[in-house]
């Protein structure tokens, strides 16, 4: 049986493929991808790395952008046919996501609770706690591309 967020997903995938093309669909959650590491990479040499000075306002900024994008309904973007198998070099989806719904909707669950706390605890100003919380979201993307990405 499929979940309330499950539901969510199915509906706003099956929508989305009325509205959009499979190439804009890769462009966009390409996009939604590509900002929030971009902003990974902030809070990274802000609070693991310490190779730039904290900044507590461009943290919770970066971590906010993240949470943002998150939970905008990203599971729209990936509507069928958008994988290696059909789109080719164009994406890094592989064909298994599809056949996997469940694990890829447990692994957006996941990812969005790691980092909807990267966002609470940014906003502690607490650099320990949001180192933590950093390594837990980052596990979190590195799950689902381990098992859904192409490299």
């Amino acid at each position: 049986m499929i979940g309330g967020l499950g539901a969510a997903l199915l509906l706003a995938t099956l929508t989305t493929q009325a509205q959009l093309k499979p190439e804009d669909s890769v462009k966009y959650r390409k996009a939604g991808y590509n900002f929030m590491a971009w902003n990974m990479g902030k809070i990274k040499a802000q609070v693991v790395d310490g190779s730039e000075p904290y900044k507590k306002e461009q943290v919770v900024a970066a971590a906010n952008a993240i949470a943002a994008i998150a939970n905008s309904g990203m599971g729209a973007l990936f509507p069928a046919g958008t994988a290696t198998d059909k789109m080719g070099e164009q994406t890094r989806l592989k064909p298994e996501f599809f056949k996997n719904l469940d694990e890829a909707n447990k692994l957006a669950r996941n990812f969005t609770g790691a980092v909807n706390k990267l966002a609470s605890e940014a906003a502690s100003g607490d650099q320990a706690r949001i180192k933590t919380a950093f390594g837990e979201a980052a596990k979190t993307c590195k799950a689902c591309h381990d098992q859904f990405r192409t490299d």
